[in-house]
C-alpha cells in the first residue's frame, strides 16, 4: 500500500457519499471516487484498485452491498469497510462471510469514521509485517510444491493435499496428514500450481479433484469436509469431473 491509502466510496445516498469523500480528504485519504451501484464499484475496483472499500450495505440496484463484497473478494482482497443503518441479524450474518475488517452504523460523526479507518489502516500494516515473517510459497513441481518455512524448504507432495482454503492473503493448505498455512493469495497460489488435479471450485477454495467424495447440487466433499461451489465455477468443475 502507497503511503497515502486510497480510499473507494460505494454509496447511494449521494449527500452521504460526497460528506464521507470531504471527510475522508481533509483526513488525508485519497478517494479515488464514488460508486453507487455495485455494478460500477466492481469496474472501478478493476480500473484504481483501492487499499481499503466503504461499503454501504443497503445499496440499490441489481446487487446490494454484500453481494457486490462477494463478487469484488472473487478479484481482489480488498479491505472492506461497511456503512450499516438498521441491520437485522440476518443480514449482518451475511455481511459476516465476506469477512468486512469493520463495521460502521448509521449515522456516525467524523470521529466514527476517522478513529474505525485508523485502525483498519493499521491492521493492514500489521498484516504487512506479519507476511514477511511467514511461511511462503516457493515453487510447485509436477508433484510437489516447497514452501519456505523458518529458513528451510519443506517439501508437500500434491497427492497427499486435500484442498486449499483462502484466509485473507493467506492459504491454509489442508493434507492427510497436516496443514500449512503460508502467505500466499488464491489467485497467486492457482498461478503457480501447475497441476490438472486442482480446481477452483469457489472463491475461497481449491479443490484436488482426485480427493472429491460426492458432489451435490450446491456443494462438495472431502473426507467429510462441506465445500460451497461457486455458481460461476460449477461449469467447469462438472467438465473436469468427466475428465477425472
Amino acid at each position: 500500500m502507497s503511503n497515502i491509502t486510497r480510499i473507494l466510496i460505494v454509496e447511494d445516498d449521494m449527500i452521504i457519499a460526497a460528506n464521507i469523500s470531504l471527510q475522508l480528504t481533509k483526513l488525508g485519504y485519497e478517494v479515488t471516487g464514488i460508486e453507487s451501484r455495485g455494478e460500477e464499484a466492481i469496474h472501478h475496483l478493476r480500473q484504481n484498485q483501492p487499499d481499503i472499500i466503504l461499503m454501504d450495505i443497503h445499496l440499490k440496484g441489481q446487487i446490494d452491498g454484500i453481494e457486490t463484497a462477494k463478487k469484488i473478494l472473487e478479484i481482489y482482497d480488498t479491505p472492506l469497510i461497511y456503512l450499516t443503518a438498521n441491520t437485522d441479524e440476518a443480514t449482518f450474518q451475511k455481511a459476516k462471510e465476506t469477512r468486512p475488517y469493520a463495521f460502521i452504523s448509521k449515522p456516525f460523526n467524523k470521529l466514527d469514521l476517522e478513529r474505525t479507518i485508523a485502525l483498519v489502516v493499521e491492521k493492514i500494516s500489521d498484516n504487512k509485517k506479519e507476511n514477511h515473517e511467514s511461511n511462503t510459497f516457493i515453487e510447485g513441481l509436477d508433484d510437489r510444491i516447497f514452501i519456505r518455512s523458518n529458513g528451510k524448504l519443506i517439501k508437500v507432495m500434491l497427492d497427499d493435499i486435500l484442498y486449499i482454503e483462502a484466509e485473507r492473503n493467506y492459504c491454509n493448505i489442508i493434507t492427510t496428514a497436516d496443514n500449512h498455512l503460508i502467505v500466499c493469495p488464491l489467485n497467486s497460489f492457482c498461478e503457480k500450481m501447475v497441476s490438472k488435479d486442482f480446481l477452483r471450485v469457489h472463491r475461497s477454495y481449491v479443490v484436488n479433484l482426485k480427493k472429491l467424495d460426492a458432489v451435490a447440487e450446491s456443494h462438495l466433499e472431502i473426507k467429510r469436509k462441506v465445500i460451497p461451489i461457486g455458481k460461476m465455477y460449477k461449469e467447469e468443475l462438472m467438465k473436469s469431473i468427466r475428465k477425472v
